[in-house]
């Protein structure tokens, strides 16, 4: 079959030429027009369901919303595990779904189940809202609205009825989110006290404000000739239209709204809030669609922002707060820059070994063909060009051109002897016989190269979302490059070699190696056990290097835009943490390269933040002009400044991968199962304890689901009874005076105003003044609240949150001082030894769990892939010798792996495990190619075994091996060079273990591995013997 492919493309050359650099034209074409992105989806596929329930504490809506949901939804096709979230007025429920699952048919699923439940909620619940679906990065862009003349008021206005529409029909968008959002409102302040001196009861103000919000149909009139619409325009345009509204008519004179209650513009109660540039504002947070490019999006969203401006005066807009399209930008730079200087590179190696044009070109040609053919791959099965991506690209950068390298210079060889033969036999046939020669030892190299990352596509979760396409594009490039070798490769050295003029001598480079190649083998080769002690010497030191290595999953991100965590104690005020946001936002601007300030606290209107007015996230995007540690650290101590509250400091990809492996945004969560709040307290604060003593643990956290006060009203239904009051009376009344209650709407050039009732000011200020309030009984007559009613304030839960259907409780901590796996099992020996009663348990999450999780799979996967490696080998040598002595040359790569990873950082990440994967591909294809050749040099072309089969064979292969082994190295090494900066921040730790592992792999592939051939192997039953003693005459 390989006869017939190289054959068929040599017969037709020019037409596999011209294929080739149509490809090529394609592909560039393509590329510039791909989707780009930071990294690949990497959250599992899930739905979230947010109910809103006005008024209903936590423990309501967690029995009454969050319970009968969950109920309904468990069950649902495909799903994995629920988890939910309970707070004052909240529910949210969100399902996830088995990896690969289809999150459009999932949401179809759970909304018919959703149809189903929602008949069952109560009456105040509004209806079950399905979040839009969004990407593992969701959040696309942030942008502060602030203005020095127009009010929160008025830019919420401008925000919801100008800004959100235009936004979200930008392709890709999901949500638009706006924190400290003020909805205008027609408000009807009511007093009861005022209310009984004009003798008007409450349901009359409720009434008549609703009557004249009240939006009718007209119909029409029919004329003989003519249909004409009837319509009846609503006169409310001002509060003081609304106050004219008539409430009662006594003795020929009109009461009014205004005449009984205060009618004013308003906003209803806040849920949260912004703080923008040390004022207030809004903050609009861009989120994205799962299958949305997040440069596209934000390049949209600024061109939709820059249409609209001119309708925006004295408005202040910043799209910079927070745009991570600026890191993605930044990372496919220094990326692209690594891939072209890293090809510069391997053009510079070839032309040194092959001092010639011809060869070089021939050579090059595997690099953009390979590579382009990947990324078209990679582009039609939907995948965005992202940082894994060109890390593929960048490490096969250097390995696509090993069979092109191996084929030009065996056919340079053949070509070269054919021209000493008295007589020459065609160049069609020395080109072809070149090419089979190498090729069957190329297309076992290569597929053992497969073979050994097929452990990759088997990761799940996390790692295997990160790491797949990385896997995927190097698998792809290795694989078009095969196909290069087999076609592309002959036709150009049949064309482009045949009849060029004959060099005499190596390249100037080559002949210096093999001068001192030749000087320094013969003594390893004459000294085979010191080989093996040099090697167990050599394995030892790795094992004990091993052991230092630290642990991570995943390191930091370089980016610019940070955000900060704020957390007070539950039952905060929205002022109080305006107050103090605020003023961190000064202390964080003052420092040198902070840009900009943005902050929500509390929570949005169908928003991904389910929390209280307690939490805050500060955001700040520094300059990429100044020094990054060192400003870092600046901010650190003004967040440290803060004592008295929880904060931490991360990027925002840092944090969504500990969301996605956790739902919490920290590093290790022990998260602790069980059916009781008060215990799970208690075993929390323990575990807590049990935490802050262990060395290295920072930013450690009990999660606040503590004790809040709240004010209870307990009808006395007797008491009730004999004013003639029901329980739903008194409960409107509270509702309306308390929370106020919306009785129409107002509808101005295509906006709508809620009109609402609502007690004054001072009527909901405190408890007393509760039981103060005046309720009206059926009789005309008024009586207090405090006497129909017992009023107390009671602690309540101020959050309540759930997985799997059981209640939990998590305590989390970050990772400082130390690595990652030593705090992470010391936390998990501490947790273990404390004492659980029955029906609560730990369970220990995080970036650790999830590290270990892939390590053990990676490992026990790639034993697999070694075995399979070791039956290709066999099957391809047929002797059990070979195949035993090139599987021993695979731990040579794992020598210089470790040890340039404890030179590097002195931590294993994920990466990293993935660049010891790789390397031992590259490095079973050097002994794989050194001992086939050994092989076909005894008995292709009857070399007695013995030195001089030895130190022929290495000879020839030193170019080779040195090429492909220089190309790899060079093409990695702007990577190592340029360190962790933004967009190397995985591959630097891989590029790191392959470079090391290269050179150890080399040298010893090269001084080793023939010595050890000459002890082990046997001679061929038909070819002389000569004794390696002889090496030394």
């Amino acid at each position: 079959m390989l006869t017939t492919i190289v054959s068929t493309a040599l017969r037709f050359r020019v037409l596999v030429v011209a294929v080739a650099a149509l490809l090529i034209v394609f592909g560039i074409r393509t590329v510039r027009h791909a989707p780009l992105d930071v990294f690949p989806e990497f959250a599992p596929p899930l739905v979230e369901i947010q109910t809103e329930a006005p008024g209903l504490s936590t423990e309501e809506v967690d029995a009454l919303v969050t319970v009968p949901l969950e109920n309904a939804l468990n069950g649902t096709p495909f799903l994995k595990t629920i988890r939910s979230k309970s707070v004052l007025g909240l529910s949210s429920v969100v399902l996830i779904f088995q990896d690969g699952a289809d999150v459009l048919k999932a949401r179809q699923l759970v909304q018919e189940r959703l149809m189903l439940a929602q008949s069952r909620l109560p009456t105040v619940v509004k209806p079950p809202v399905l979040m839009a679906p969004y990407s593992s990065l969701s959040r696309a862009m942030k942008i502060g609205v602030s203005s020095k003349k127009l009010s929160q008021m008025e830019l919420s206005e401008l925000a919801l009825w100008t800004m959100r529409p235009r936004l979200m029909s930008v392709p890709g968008v999901a949500n638009v989110a706006i924190w400290g959002q003020r909805d205008k409102q027609y408000q009807v302040l009511v007093d009861p006290e005022r209310l009984r001196a004009a003798g008007v009861t409450l349901d009359a103000v409720m009434r008549a404000a609703g009557d004249a919000a009240l939006l009718s149909a007209g119909g029409f009139i029919d004329t003989p000739n003519q249909r004409m619409a009837v319509r009846q325009l609503v006169s409310i345009t001002s509060a003081d239209n609304l106050a004219r509204a008539v409430v009662a008519f006594r003795n020929g004179a009109s009461i009014r709204l205004g005449d009984v209650a205060n009618v004013v513009i308003g906003h209803p109660a806040p849920i949260g809030d912004a703080v923008i540039n040390d004022g207030p504002g809004l903050l609009l947070i861009v989120e994205k669609q799962p299958w949305g490019n997040t440069l596209d999006v934000t390049r949209e969203v600024e061109r939709a922002l820059a249409d609209l401006k001119p309708g925006l005066a004295d408005v202040e807009l910043d799209s910079t707060i927070f745009r991570p399209a600026t890191f993605i930008e930044m990372s496919l730079d220094n990326l692209s820059q690594a891939m072209w200087l890293g090809s510069a590179l391997v053009a510079v190696i070839l032309i040194l070994f092959l001092f010639d044009w011809r060869t070089a070109f021939i050579s090059m040609t595997a690099i953009p063909l390979s590579l382009l053919a990947a990324i078209l791959v990679v582009h039609w099965r939907g995948y965005t060009i992202n940082t894994m991506v060109l890390a593929g690209l960048v490490i096969a950068l250097g390995e696509v051109v090993d069979d092109a390298i191996i084929g030009v210079e065996n056919i340079l060889r053949r070509l070269r002897l054919n021209h000493l033969k008295t007589h020459p036999e065609p160049a069609f046939q020395v080109v072809l016989n070149a090419s089979i020669e190498v090729r069957s030892a190329v297309v076992y190299a290569s597929l053992i190269v497969v073979l050994v990352f097929l452990p990759v596509f088997f990761l799940e979760g996390l790692a295997g979302a990160f790491f797949k396409p990385l896997a995927t594009t190097y698998v792809l490039a290795m694989l078009a490059s095969l196909l290069v070798a087999l076609t592309v490769t002959p036709a150009l050295s049949l064309m482009l070699l045949h009849g060029k003029p004959e060099r005499k001598h190596d390249a100037p480079l080559v002949a210096w190696l093999k001068k001192h190649y030749r000087g320094i083998l013969p003594w390893f080769i004459a000294r085979p056990k010191l080989a093996v002690v040099l090697l167990l010497v050599a394995f030892g030191a790795t094992g004990v290097a091993w052991t230092r290595l630290g642990e991570e999953f995943l390191p930091n991100f370089q980016e610019r835009d940070f955000l900060m965590h704020w957390v007070e104690k539950p039952g905060t005020s929205l002022e109080a943490m305006t107050r103090i946001t605020i003023r961190a936002s000064k202390e964080l601007r003052s420092i040198a390269g902070v840009r900009n300030f943005g902050a929500h606290i509390g929570r949005a209107e169908v928003a991904d933040e389910v929390v209280g007015p307690n939490f805050t996230e500060l955001w700040i995007s520094i300059d990429p002009k100044v020094e990054y540690k060192p400003t870092i650290a600046k901010i650190q101590e003004v967040v440290d400044g803060y004592p008295g509250l929880y904060r931490d400091l991360l990027t925002y990809l840092r944090e969504r991968i500990k969301e996605v492996l956790t739902g919490a945004s920290a590093t290790i969560v022990v998260r602790i199962y069980g059916p009781d709040l008060a215990t799970l307290r208690e075993l929390a604060a323990t575990a807590g304890k049990a935490m802050s003593d262990i060395k290295g643990v920072s930013a450690l956290k009990v999660e606040p689901q503590t004790l809040v006060p709240q004010v209870i009203v307990r009808l006395r239904p007797d008491v009730a009874g004999n004013f003639g009051l029901t329980s739903a009376q008194v409960r409107r009344a509270v509702a309306t005076l308390v929370k106020g209650t919306k009785v129409g709407e107002v509808f101005e050039e295509q906006k709508i105003h809620d009109v609402a009732v609502w007690g004054e000011g001072r009527v909901r200020t405190d408890v007393q003044s509760l039981r103060e309030l005046l309720i009206e009984t059926p009789t005309g007559g008024h009586v207090l609240l405090g006497d129909v009613a017992d009023l107390e304030i009671i602690p309540a839960p101020n959050e309540i949150k759930r997985e799997g259907a059981s209640r939990r409780i998590d305590v989390t901590c970050n990772v400082e001082g130390r690595d990652l796996g030593s705090v992470a099992r010391d936390i998990e020996t501490k947790v273990r030894a404390l004492s659980f009663p029955h029906g609560y348990h730990p369970k220990f999450l995080g970036e650790y769990a999830a590290r270990q999780e892939a390590r053990q799979r990676l490992i026990g996967l790639s034993l697999i892939a070694v075995i399979g490696m070791l039956v290709l080998l066999q099957a391809d040598f047929q002797s059990v010798r070979v195949t035993a002595l090139v599987g021993l040359t695979l731990p040579f790569a794992l020598i210089g792996g470790v040890f340039a990873a404890w030179w590097g950082s002195g931590v294993l990440s994920l990466g990293s495990l993935i660049g010891f994967v790789t390397v031992l591909g590259i490095a079973a294809r050097n002994g794989i190619l050194l001992v086939s050749h050994y092989r076909h040099l005894e008995t292709e072309e009857n070399e007695a075994f013995g030195p001089n089969l030895i130190l022929r064979g290495a000879e020839e292969r030193l170019t080779p091996i040195l090429m492909t082994a220089g190309c790899a190295a060079l093409a990695l090494l702007p990577l190592v060079i340029k360190g962790n900066v933004p967009g190397h921040e995985i591959e630097f730790p891989m590029a790191l273990v392959i470079l090391g592992g290269l050179l150890t792999s080399t040298m010893l592939n090269l001084l080793l591995l023939p010595a050890l051939y000459g002890a082990v192997m046997k001679p061929h039953p038909q070819a002389p013997a000569v004794k390696i003693s002889q090496i030394q005459e």
